[in-house]
């Protein structure tokens, strides 16, 4: 075997290999690139105009959300600091004396309790009534006329808080009122509703279950609707009864429905004001009567604020309602996320 030198092995290299093939194979990854590259700026400038798209739509409901609630609570946990009046530019720095004050008053923990009391009260009658009215709806009156019932049902909720609080005063006027006639045709004791620390409260509730309960029938209609009918057909054809029916279809699919009631009602019922206000004495004074039996923790923030002149110690007691209602939801958020079935 004859033995081939450098320069003739160089030589056969370049014949089959030409020179520029190496720079052909990058021109052609490079070619091959290309539209990659191109197609990933054309995703990148789609998404940034779908961004600014969206925060062009968002704009105004974040401007709204900013003067209207951003700014002031933050102007609100500012003044918390201070010993601040409304008639007086004059401000101290206090610290967190406001805070001490605040918790050092009995009143401040009775209001918390009868707000509690309120909330504990209100939230289960409310998903409870609402879903019973919604089933009903929904299975009885559907057929016939079923958009007069729902209308009559949301009608309450669109009313005026403060006139109808003034026809339910007249309605539990332990004299001639209609709660009493009922209650004393049917051979059951008056009851002094309004007058009595014991009957006030719940006096209100009925206000504020009447008045609310349209709008979360609404909503578990809406839920409701979203349930297939088919699984209903189905588990009756095999026999299912109603209460089973309910049990394992109906109440797991309403389940995001009830956690969004339970939602509105806490929060709701932790801020119940107006009602209060106007059916225990508040254009005449004494709001929270009798005998602070029915003062919820927000209208202790507005007597504080309006009637004290204590904006500070108000500012002070709405964060602390503001935390309270925090810490709620996301306690409800927790407890969500293990019972609350999203198909």
């Amino acid at each position: 075997m004859s033995a081939v030198s450098p320069a003739a092995s160089a030589v056969a290299i370049d014949d089959v290999v030409p020179a520029d093939v190496g720079l052909r194979r990058s021109k052609d990854c490079v070619a091959r690139a290309a539209p990659a590259n191109r197609g990933r700026s054309r995703a990148r400038v789609r998404r940034l105009k779908d961004h600014l798209v969206a925060y062009g739509l968002l704009s105004p409901a974040i401007a709204v959300f900013t003067v209207f609630f951003y700014l002031p609570a933050a102007y609100l946990l500012y003044i918390s600091f201070f010993h601040w009046g409304i008639l007086t530019s004059a401000t101290q720095y206090v610290g967190l004396e406001n805070f001490r004050r605040l918790f050092a008053q009995p009143l401040f923990w009775h209001s918390l309790a009868i707000t509690g009391y309120y909330t504990a009260v209100m939230i289960p009658a409310t998903v409870l009534l609402a879903l019973g009215v919604a089933l009903v709806l929904r299975e009885a009156v559907t057929a016939r006329r079923g958009g007069v019932w729902r209308a009559a049902v949301f009608l309450p909720h669109v009313t005026p808080v403060v006139a109808t609080s003034i026809i339910w005063v007249w309605i539990f006027n332990p004299q001639f009122g209609l709660a009493n006639f009922v209650l004393t045709s049917l051979h059951l004791p008056a009851l002094g509703w309004l007058d009595t620390t014991q009957w006030a409260l719940p006096a209100v509730m009925i206000d504020g279950l009447w008045h609310s309960l349209g709008l979360y029938v609404i909503i578990f209609l809406a839920g409701l609707a979203n349930v297939p009918r088919d699984l209903v057909e189905v588990a009756r054809l095999d026999g299912a009864r109603r209460s089973r029916i309910f049990r394992r279809i109906i109440w797991p699919l309403l389940s995001p429905t009830t956690f969004f009631i339970v939602i509105l009602a806490t929060v709701n019922s932790w801020q119940a004001f107006s009602q209060i206000y106007t059916m225990t004495g508040g254009p005449h004074g004494g709001a929270g009567g009798p005998a602070f039996s029915t003062t919820t923790d927000a209208l202790l923030v507005y007597q504080t604020a309006f009637t004290f002149d204590h904006f500070s110690l108000a500012a002070a007691m709405a964060f602390v309602l503001f935390f309270i209602i925090l810490a709620l939801t996301v306690i409800q958020k927790v407890i969500a996320n293990k019972v609350v079935f999203y198909r």
